[in-house]
């Protein structure tokens, strides 16, 4: 049996965030199985049922901010004859999510539906004594400035339970959010304290700061129906990223026609000229004429791009890397508000 202590953290973090439903999900679906238990600390029992009023009150106002922006841009950037038909949407949608809280109510119901399901453990006076060494000593998670004591409680009805089994084949796993008090220090946050490592070998008892990832571990087809209510929804990109690798593939290209009129110069198609020999000529010669003052720019230009975005990002590109290289860059800006197929650099 595969015995899985959840700290509270987790749970509130589950319970606030309506895109961990799925996790909640698989997690109901595992413990169907005889081979999986849950240990719940009576601490953790007490810690969520006096946190989850406010968790619920934090989703509602965050989703109530984010509709209320959504608003205010609808309003000042939308098409005139959309806007109050999508106004109307948006308040059916905020009167459902917001106020009513739906979806964070029925995460917290899921949610202890099963912690009441499994056989809480009580703090004993032990495990109360144990927690009380660790703050004497210091030793994580009393290791920092802070009041840690039920953490420490947590922890200690985690090491008791894996005393209690002695040489039971059973299993221990320790899923927690709260990387300051049980997490490496300055390290790895995946591995645990080197003050817990005593209760964490690796095999029989794990340490976990997901438990999306302690599920994939035990099958990774587990998550697998959930995959696009995870992760999949789409999460548009910030307008800084954007920009940023525009500005790249805009550099890129103008770095390589750069080098396409260097080579034309060298093969003598091109024709470096003073300003008077442009003036003079005869506007159907100046499509092969570049002034001496422009090609020292261009050189210039040249420079700073290759130590800008590195010289290993010039290029050069075979046919299939230049069109994707133009593709990309013509998509972006069509994003940001050209038209289709603008190149010019």
């Amino acid at each position: 049996m595969l015995r899985i202590l959840v700290d509270t953290c987790v749970w509130l973090d589950l319970a606030k965030d309506y895109r961990s439903q799925p996790i909640i999900a698989a997690l109901e679906d595992v413990l169907g199985h005889e081979d999986f238990e849950l240990i719940v600390p009576q601490v953790v029992l007490d810690e969520f049922a006096r946190n989850k009023d406010r968790v619920a009150a934090d989703a509602k106002r965050s989703l109530q901010s984010h509709f209320s922006l959504v608003r205010d841009a609808v309003r000042r950037f939308g098409d005139e004859k959309d806007v109050e038909a999508t106004i109307k949407a948006l308040n059916e949608a905020d009167h459902s999510a917001v106020y009513k809280g739906e979806a964070v109510n029925e995460s917290i119901e899921r949610i202890e539906r099963l912690l009441f399901a499994a056989k809480v453990v009580p703090t004993t006076e032990a495990i109360k004594a144990r927690a009380a060494d660790r703050a004497l000593n210091g030793v994580a998670p009393f290791h920092r400035p802070k009041n840690s004591i039920g953490d420490a409680i947590i922890i200690e009805t985690y090491a008791n339970e894996i005393e209690q089994a002695g040489s039971a084949g059973d299993e221990f796993a320790f899923i927690t959010h709260n990387k300051a008090d049980f997490s490496q220090e300055g390290g790895d946050h995946r591995k645990p304290h080197v003050d817990l490592l005593p209760l964490f070998d690796g095999v029989r008892s794990r340490f976990w700061v997901s438990l999306a990832d302690l599920l994939n571990d035990l099958d990774e087809d587990l998550l697998a129906n959930y995959d696009l209510q995870l992760y999949g929804a789409t999460q548009v990109r910030g307008f800084s990223e954007i920009l940023e690798a525009e500005h790249l593939l805009y550099r890129q290209v103008w770095y390589n026609r750069h080098q396409n009129l260097r080579i034309n110069i060298e093969r003598g198609r091109e024709k470096v000229v003073s300003d008077e020999e442009w003036r003079a000529a005869k506007p159907v010669q100046r499509r092969r004429m570049t002034t001496e003052g422009t090609w020292k720019l261009a050189q210039a230009a040249a420079r700073k791009t290759e130590a800008e975005i590195g010289i290993e990002n010039c290029g050069p590109w075979d046919n299939f890397e230049w069109g994707m290289i133009n593709g990309k860059l013509s998509a972006l800006r069509w994003v940001l508000g050209d038209e289709w197929d603008m190149l010019d650099t």
